[in-house]
């Protein structure tokens, strides 16, 4: 296959998550019981589908990029749960995904680190912290530092661009939602109406959802999608409106959403020569938002994602349970960040991650495909029993009868004597090593030994 220039671009961005789900904790746990997870269930489910879809999506797409000579490209959001479950129960990934990044035809995403919707809290404290978790937790695996952001579930508004913004990003994926577009194309680059320099890079819904949903439908009136097909597709899409198209979809697509049985591999494994064909470069989310320009600034005042019709965030605070545990969550949200001890902030991370809401959803829908509860309301009971117990922990730390303030100045107090100890003993550090030694005295030549 041979280079084109070309004014056409396809950007495809691949989700990475896996929570750590927790285990049945009962009522009569609270108080005694400080563990929450299942790690069974964890393990089993993570090595499974690495066996069924990372491992081999991961060679597939190292072929993909050797034999297009680098033409080949694709970003990764990983969160930071999946990247510890990678670290404990699949460490053979961590060098598929170095040696796909040292291609330099991958970058990766920044994200919440555990795919949390902490950006949906007032206080945004918690997810300014999950972002800078998560963007040291790549730079130390992989040595790079995301410039482009994907927030957990592409939930954006205008007011967590800014704190996007702030955090040192260039650009974010989002939803190209019908009703924030309105007359809109989808297939441009935007930029933000919250910070004019973060620009926008929306992911196409129905060609993503091509892929994610209907591939292996029978009663699809496209079945069955081939790599030629999709390929044109795309191109028709920007020869009507639009210079770059962005897929965003779970990779686990690759083999689990679609199993290998449906030819998913085969149909990516055909597709970047058909995309040559209809003069398509693939580029990486970063490359898009240096190289084309923001055709129109986009206003986003309500809060959107990627999920269902109506593409806003019913799926995760959309019913009473769900509105209740958020709620109960944030409550302790202040003290435990107050905390050194690692196991407790560790449950807090873990606790955020956006699956445990989800399982909660009374909505129709895939829930049921991914829920590992029977019913919402279990999920519910079930996640508040932990998060009583979780409660008493912190309660136990920091007892709720001191006041916030108090308990801020009095741990403030404590940190700045800290602080003030750590630089005395530097200065002695420093003194000690500029003081010169005090010369020994020469012993007195003897009388006999003048003579």
């Amino acid at each position: 296959m041979c280079a084109q220039r070309t004014n056409k671009y396809l950007c495809l961005s691949l989700q990475v998550h896996q929570p750590f789900r927790l285990k049945r904790y009962r009522f009569f746990d609270i108080g005694n019981d400080h563990y929450y997870f299942d790690d069974f269930q964890n393990e089993e489910i993570f090595q499974r589908i690495t066996r069924d879809s990372y491992a081999p999506a991961n060679k597939l797409f190292l072929d993909l990029i050797k034999s297009t000579e680098g033409r080949f490209r694709a970003a990764f959001s990983i969160s930071g749960t999946a990247l510890e479950q990678i670290e404990m129960y699949a460490p053979e990934l961590i060098d598929s995904f170095t040696a796909l990044s040292k291609t330099g035809s991958v970058e990766f995403l920044g994200e919440t680190y555990a795919h949390s919707i902490a950006s949906l809290a007032e206080d945004k404290r918690e997810f300014r912290t999950q972002v800078k978790q998560h963007r040291e937790k790549i730079a130390n695996m992989f040595g790079k530092k995301p410039q482009v952001f994907r927030n957990s579930e592409l939930i954006y508004d205008d007011y967590i661009a800014t704190e996007v913004y702030g955090l040192g990003f260039k650009g974010i994926i989002t939803e190209g939602a019908k009703n924030i577009m309105g007359w809109k194309s989808p297939n441009y680059l935007y930029a933000s109406a919250g910070a004019p320099g973060l620009k926008l890079l929306l992911r196409n819904g129905h060609l993503s959802e091509d892929l994610t949903k209907n591939f292996s439908r029978y009663d699809w009136s496209e079945y069955p999608l081939t790599a030629d097909k999709y390929a044109r597709w795309i191109a028709s899409e920007m020869q009507e409106s639009g210079e770059i198209v962005c897929l965003d979809l779970s990779y686990d697509t690759f083999g689990v959403g679609q199993a290998r049985e449906t030819g998913i591999f085969d149909f990516l494994k055909a597709l970047p020569e058909y995309l040559e064909r209809e003069g398509i470069r693939m580029i990486l989310p970063s490359e898009a938002i240096e190289m084309l320009s923001a055709k129109d600034t986009l206003p986003v005042p309500d809060t959107i994602s990627w999920s269902d019709e109506e593409k806003n965030t019913s799926s995760w605070l959309g019913n009473v349970l769900q509105g209740e545990a958020f709620k109960k969550l944030g409550e302790y949200s202040e003290r435990t960040r107050l905390t050194k001890d690692r196991r407790l902030l560790q449950d807090w991370t873990y606790l955020q991650s956006s699956d445990h809401f989800f399982y909660m959803s009374t909505r129709g829908g895939d829930v049921w495909k991914y829920r590992p509860y029977d019913d919402a309301y279990e999920a519910f009971s079930n996640y508040m029993n932990v998060l009583s117990d979780f409660h008493l922990r912190v309660e136990a730390q920091y007892p709720s009868s001191i006041e916030n303030e108090e308990l801020n100045a009095l741990l403030t107090t404590i940190q700045n004597q800290g602080d003030e100890i750590q630089e005395l003993h530097a200065k002695i550090d420093a003194l000690e090593a500029k003081k010169e030694p005090v010369p020994k005295k020469r012993p007195a030549r003897s009388k006999k030994a003048t003579e």
